[in-house]
Order: C-alpha cells, then sequence, then structure tokens
C-alpha cells in the first residue's frame, strides 16, 4: 500500500503546520541533549516529509567528515519526527520509539548535512491511524537518507517506528 497523496494545504495550514513543526524540532532540541550538541533545525516539512539539518562543526570526526554516529542519530530524529508531527496533528498523544532499523554508510559527508524522512513506499498513514484507533498501538515504516553527491545517498536508514497511547490519568 502507499500513502495517498496529500491534498494541498491551504495557506492558514501552512503557517499552523510551520509551528507545530517549529514547535516539535524545539521540543527535541529541549528534551534531548544529543539533539541541542548537534544544533539541530528544521529545514523542510509536509503532511509525507520531514527533513532536519546540523552543521557539520558539531558532528565532525577525527577524518574531518561527518561523524557515523551523528548521521544515523538525524536520520533517526528525522523518521521520529516525521511520525510524532503526524501524531501531534491530529492531536493523539503517544510515546514514539524506533522499534528496529538499518542504516548503510555509501558515501562521507564533507558539508554541513541533513536528513530527509518519508514514509516508506508500502507504509499508509490511513492504516496507522486506523491501528492506532483500535489498538492504542500502532506501527509504521519510514525511510531517511542523507543526500550525497548528486542522486546518490550518503547514508540511508529502514526503520519501524511504533507509537503507543499513553494512558490517561
Amino acid at each position: 500500500m502507499s500513502a495517498a497523496p496529500s491534498p494541498a494545504p491551504h495557506p492558514a495550514d501552512d503557517a499552523a503546520e510551520l509551528a507545530l513543526a517549529e514547535a516539535l524540532v524545539q521540543f527535541i532540541r529541549d528534551e534531548i541533549p544529543l539533539a541541542r550538541a548537534m544544533e539541530l533545525s528544521l529545514q523542510a516539512w509536509s503532511h509525507d516529509h520531514l527533513s532536519l539539518a546540523v552543521p557539520l562543526a558539531p558532528n565532525v570526526n577525527d577524518k574531518g567528515c561527518a561523524f557515523g554516529g551523528s548521521l544515523v542519530s538525524l536520520m533517526t530524529l528525522a523518521g521520529w519526527a516525521l511520525v510524532e508531527l503526524a501524531l501531534r496533528r491530529r492531536g493523539e498523544d503517544c510515546d514514539v520509539f524506533v522499534g528496529e532499523s538499518t542504516v548503510r554508510y555509501l558515501a562521507p559527508v564533507w558539508d554541513d548535512f541533513r536528513a530527509d524522512a518519508q514514509l516508506a513506499p508500502e507504509a499508509d498513514w490511513t492504516a496507522f491511524f486506523d491501528t492506532l484507533a483500535a489498538r492504542g498501538r500502532a506501527r509504521i515504516e519510514v525511510t531517511c537518507e542523507v543526500p550525497g553527491t548528486p542522486g546518490k545517498p550518503a547514508a540511508t536508514l529502514s526503520a519501524r517506528f511504533v507509537a503507543k497511547r499513553r494512558a490517561q490519568p
């Protein structure tokens, strides 16, 4: 199953969406010390895509290129943020965590970099939210990449994220 295309957002929706996305990135920076140290920022977002960016300087290794741990951390945070943003958009109060992931490092990164997250081709928001409504828990597949040379990724991540409704007091 593939994700249905999102309708074009209304301009007022754009402002609300941007505020929601920026608030989420601020939450990540406030609550996850690693994200703050990485100097993480929001680069782009839509209903089906989210990009986070970082400068190279705080994410460099001993060879002068991006540290592999920073690459995987940024991709994981971008995937997590994509799912978390979809949940917040719907007013869902859930814990989100990565259930499993596979990373591939394909080329060194010598400059500031970003991670682009999107639903995996077989993933579907409708099925995810239907399962969450029925079971209080759902999982969804996300793919992320750090772009490298034109047309080729420097690193990729395939991950399954799980959302579990928080218990109401």
